[in-house]
């Protein structure tokens, strides 16, 4: 069993009136891919800036690869990489100059840096653009280049906040290899994200944020084990909705909706009973669903079961 290399212990941060973070523990093992998942403002960003030292907490502690992040951040920073939820890049410098100041900064040796840059940017798939400017360079490879930023000094931990938001399926796709990749090659990620498929994909373990609070903890099978049984989702058309949403919480008050979608989700306890139940109960109302169907859980249902709503 790898041992934890991030050890969060009853912290607490608040912005005025609001608790972002309401003592959270969290431990993080050595080597693993750890996703942090929830819905915006959920308090995933502020965990990952007090863990890169750019704001502190209000109580409670916070360790990093043994230092301690509220007195001993300079030791801390030189153990971790960070890209933030944007892609933070000089547009008029290249994708090499990038890499090289980011290696100048951590005092890294010249020979040293130049070689530095070379492998993240053959590694990262930008060889090619790695003497235009950044600002003639995709969302995508703007964002590659960022996390690139992040590997200069070859942290032990590296802390991806939403690394794949607004990037399209493919450049999503190529971001996640590089991610495997580096999980492979002995690094901690601690890896935010609002994406279920992304948290499915890559993390070894996943730590469900809702409110400030952990509202659920475990690998992706154990998270979809936990519900215990399959899930019945049901489309309405718009003029039916509320009256679909009536009639099935006659069989279930255990409801839970998808807000952007308005697909209804319900516990099949006894499979497809539960399915045919449904559905007479909704012929013999006068609604006629645009989709019913019966699957097994996904970290979807999950989420919706541990915070009553969906992240994305």
């Amino acid at each position: 069993m790898a041992e934890a290399i991030i050890h969060i212990k009853d912290i607490t941060k608040r912005f005025g009136k609001t608790v972002a973070l309401d003592r959270l523990s969290l431990d993080i093992k050595e080597g693993t891919i750890h996703a942090l998942l929830g819905p915006n403002g959920a308090g995933k960003t502020t965990l990952v800036r007090l863990l890169a030292t750019l704001t502190m907490p209000d109580s409670g502690t916070m360790n990093v690869a043994g230092f301690d992040v509220c007195t001993q951040g300079a030791k801390v920073r030189h153990q971790i990489g960070l890209a933030g939820q944007f892609a933070a890049v000089d547009e008029f410098m290249t994708g090499r100059e990038t890499l090289e100041m980011v290696g100048e900064l951590y005092h890294m040796k010249k020979a040293d840096v130049k070689s530095r840059a070379k492998e993240l940017l053959e590694r990262l798939g930008l060889t090619e653009a790695a003497d235009r400017p950044a600002k003639t360079y995709s969302g995508g490879m703007r964002r590659r280049l960022d996390v690139g930023a992040s590997l200069v000094y070859q942290p032990k931990i590296i802390f991806l906040d939403e690394p794949t938001t607004g990037l399209d399926p493919r450049t999503r796709s190529e971001l996640w290899s590089i991610i495997r990749d580096l999980a492979k090659d002995g690094s901690t990620i601690l890896l935010t994200t609002q994406y279920m498929e992304e948290a499915d994909a890559l993390a070894d373990h996943i730590t469900v944020i809702d409110k400030g609070r952990i509202a659920a903890e475990g690998t992706p099978a154990e998270l979809k084990k936990s519900l215990g049984q399959d899930v019945i989702e049901v489309r309405f058309k718009e003029s039916q909705q509320a009256k679909g949403e009536e009639t099935l919480l006659k069989i279930d008050n255990n409801l839970n909706i998808d807000s952007l979608t308005g697909a209804v989700r319900l516990p099949a306890k006894d499979g497809s009973k539960t399915l045919l139940l449904a559905a007479d109960a909704l012929t013999q109302a006068g609604i006629e669903p645009e989709e019913i169907s019966l699957h097994r859980p996904s970290l979807d249902d999950v989420f919706l079961a541990v915070t009553g709503r969906k992240t994305k």
